[in-house]
């Protein structure tokens, strides 16, 4: 039996990850750090839709809860592998950084990039063994050419980008693949507050993206169809920036 971990896959992008990836026959372990309903939410539709998942709640920002909670699924001895490990979660505290508080900048980068190495080192080893992982990392627009109010945000995704092509060169040879989607702006809680009339006018495609679209990719990129794709940052965005 192989394993699909996806964090922060209680809703949003995160939620639809796990509903495409189940497709693909893999268990899925929804990690979750507080909203166990929504996380329940998400376990119920993939079981609805003929899938297996796996509730899996720990702190993604917090290195020795992250180990403690995927030991079953990391042990080298483990008849379970991951093999698929989607890093999604995230979360924004946008500010001008002459007004941002220091916490601010710390817990972006502590959720939004720390715990890319915490939770990948994790499973890099198992992977290794079988020579066979996809590692897909959520990234964003403000990663690759930053955004006013969103410093923090834009450092923490611009160091995902960066860290997805170093150990994209580190894994190749292992046959793991790593990739990173640079989403635009999605409808989720995260752009809840946002005026979508405002923004869609520098949108090509004049509206917002689904989480499913974004999802649809990430399936992709964890399919043996996307084999020989490594290294590489995949923008969704409408044609934002183009």
């Amino acid at each position: 039996m192989e394993y699909a971990l996806v964090t922060g896959g209680s809703r949003g992008i995160g939620r639809a990850i796990c509903l495409e990836l189940c497709k693909q026959g893999l268990d899925i372990l929804i990690n979750y750090r507080s909203n166990k309903d929504e996380a329940e939410k998400t376990l119920t539709q993939i079981k609805e839709s003929g899938g297996n998942g796996t509730l899996l709640p720990f702190d993604v920002s917090n290195p020795d809860e992250t180990a403690q909670a995927m030991a079953p699924w990391t042990d080298t001895e483990s008849a379970s592998p991951i093999r698929v490990l989607v890093n999604n979660a995230g979360i924004t505290r946008d500010n001008l950084m002459l007004f941002m508080e220091n916490k601010d900048f710390d817990d972006i980068l502590k959720i939004n990039l720390n715990s890319f190495f915490y939770v990948t080192k994790t499973v890099l080893k198992q992977m290794a063994i079988q020579k066979k992982g996809r590692i897909i990392n959520i990234a964003s627009e403000s990663g690759l050419h930053g955004l006013p109010g969103q410093v923090n945000y834009s450092a923490a995704k611009g160091g995902l980008i960066a860290a997805t092509k170093a150990l994209a060169l580190e894994m190749g040879k292992k046959n793991i693949t790593v990739n990173a989607i640079a989403a635009g702006f999605i409808k989720t809680d995260m752009t809840a507050g946002i005026d979508e009339k405002d923004y869609k006018k520098v949108i090509p495609l004049g509206r917002f993206g689904t989480p499913e679209e974004v999802a649809h990719l990430a399936g992709f990129l964890a399919s043996e169809k996307a084999g020989y794709i490594t290294g590489q940052v995949i923008e969704i965005s409408g044609g934002l920036f183009t």
